[in-house]
């Protein structure tokens, strides 16, 4: 037996750039995700969602916007997430931008400290409120997981622990160094951070998923998504247009995807920065995206827990 899997929504562009990923959770609704996910050989439950947060400029709080509504967000998912672990199920959340990844990780490093975090993403997201001038705590997420330096204190005393990861429990793929900041840059080296580039992982998908999660420990696996890791031509999905002619096309994402979620360690994936707006001139691209997302979570022979 399949372990169950639980899809959460967490419709949130609050620590984004703009609006527009809050209305992805409601796009793949309606696209069938959740029926075509229940084709693959699991059964499939709606976890609901979390709060609906619109982006609108933080004037008062220019270089951490809307602070306090990523804080709710992420506790959102932090509790949607455990409830779903108690219960013996794998994990789906559609986001939302990336701080999503902080209530995934906080619910399952609560659950075994000992998990491990693959991050599929363009960017390394290590600025803070500090070393950035745009304010986004998108690309800050994994910053406030690793207790750097300068944080938001609001955010990261809103994890359970501190730090809420350890640099030997994330792996990053698709890194475009051209893209990090000098403070991502040093600080990616003085933590020892494990990655891969967002060429190494278009050209050889299934070797560089492998390496990667060869080097994670032992215990449950989360995976996180940022759709600006593909190519922005092939997949015209993204908060972030930048990524036009380089990275993985969706099909190379998609086997990334498939040897993660088939990992034995594997218990939640989550999507983020999927700005539904962006396909308007190529719609059949979210159809593709469901596909691809279906097949990654189609079930590999991982035992249900008793």
């Amino acid at each position: 037996m399949l372990r169950d899997l639980v899809v959460i929504g967490a419709p949130t562009s609050a620590g984004s750039y703009a609006p527009g990923q809050e209305a992805a959770v409601r796009v793949l609704r309606e696209l069938g995700l959740l029926d075509r996910l229940r084709t693959t050989g699991r059964r499939v439950r709606d976890g609901g969602d979390g709060p609906l947060q619109i982006w609108s400029p933080d004037r008062d709080e220019p270089r951490a916007q809307n602070l306090s509504a990523v804080v709710e967000s992420v506790t959102a998912v932090t509790d949607h997430v455990a409830a779903a672990l108690r219960d013996g199920a794998d994990v789906l959340v559609v986001g939302g931008n990336c701080t999503i990844a902080l209530g995934v990780m906080n619910a399952l490093t609560a659950y075994d400290p000992d998990a491990g975090l693959l991050y599929l993403d363009r960017h390394f997201d290590l600025n803070t409120p500090r070393s950035s001038t745009d304010g986004a705590l998108d690309w800050m997420g994994t910053a406030h997981a690793l207790d750097l330096p300068d944080t938001a204190e609001q955010l990261v005393s809103a994890l359970a622990r501190r730090p809420l990861l350890r640099p030997d429990r994330l792996r990053y793929l698709g890194v475009e160094l051209a893209a990090a900041t000098d403070w991502e840059r040093d600080q990616a080296a003085r933590l020892g951070l494990r990655w891969s580039s967002h060429t190494a992982l278009a050209e050889d998908p299934a070797g560089q998923t492998g390496q990667a999660l060869a080097e994670l420990p032992p215990g449950p696996l989360a995976v996180h998504v940022d759709v600006d890791v593909l190519d922005f031509t092939d997949a015209p999905l993204a908060e972030s247009t930048g990524g036009r002619n380089s990275g993985p096309s969706l099909d190379s994402l998609g086997i990334a995807l498939a040897a993660a979620c088939g990992d034995p360690r594997f218990r939640a994936l989550s999507i983020a920065e999927l700005n539904p707006a962006r396909a308007a001139g190529c719609p059949e691209v979210l159809h593709r995206f469901v596909e691809t997302i279906a097949h990654a979570l189609r079930g590999a022979d991982r035992p249900a827990e008793s």
